[in-house]
């Protein structure tokens, strides 16, 4: 059995589960690398998109933008509809260790930021990986965002955990260090080999 009472795994979404960037979406629209570098910097901003994931609705958000860069306007709309397209591969390693998790009955769920908009055609897209989850929080649904300790509680509490049951991996140390401070026992995701060793010296029924 797990270490003390830790029976389940929260997992974080993006840069964990599956990378997570912009330019993937974009170098294929902006042909110059130096046009691109600008664009991401200054118009497509990680705060800009941090909007969607607390919750607000891509129309909104891509008109207010479109007003400041008309000139991308074309650009900016292209985020919504094509965000998909801005999700890289699998993080190596680490379905693997989602599947043997399941297999073992080791209860799975995550929480994401991610946007009430985006999420559901991403979740559909990876059913074969999310149907092995019992429950996902998703931030832009619930208009929480992480660090905030209010969505862990709703987590947890959506769950049917207590803290000290579960082990949470982001690859944010803020996320990490938020969910650290409300007694869940949380990890700093670099990279799977690290995650799996981790895991499996908690006692979970996973091989190192």
């Amino acid at each position: 059995m797990p270490e003390g009472n830790k029976t389940a795994v929260i997992f974080d979404v993006g840069r964990v589960l599956y990378d997570w960037d912009p330019r993937i979406l974009y170098e294929r629209l902006i042909d110059d690398d130096r046009a691109l570098d600008a664009f991401l910097r200054d118009v497509v901003t990680i705060d800009w998109h941090f909007q969607h994931d607390a919750g607000r609705d891509f129309a909104d958000t891509s008109a207010e933008l479109a007003v400041l860069h008309p000139q991308h306007a074309a650009l900016i709309a292209a985020w919504g509809p094509r965000f998909n397209e801005s999700i890289g591969p699998a993080i190596a390693g680490m379905h693997d260790i989602v599947r043997d998790l399941d297999a073992a009955d080791v209860p799975l769920y995550a929480i994401t930021n991610f946007s009430h908009e985006f999420w559901p055609p991403f979740r559909a897209q990876e059913s074969h990986l999310f149907d092995r989850f019992r429950d996902i929080v998703v931030s832009g649904a619930e208009k929480i965002v992480k660090p905030d300790a209010a969505i862990y509680r709703l987590a947890l509490d959506r769950f049917g955990l207590r803290a000290d049951e579960a082990v949470f991996v982001d690859d944010n140390a803020a996320n990490v260090a938020a969910a650290q401070a409300l007694g869940i026992e949380s990890i700093l995701f670099t990279d799977a080999v690290d995650f799996r060793a981790r895991l499996a010296t908690l006692g979970f029924p996973i091989a190192a």
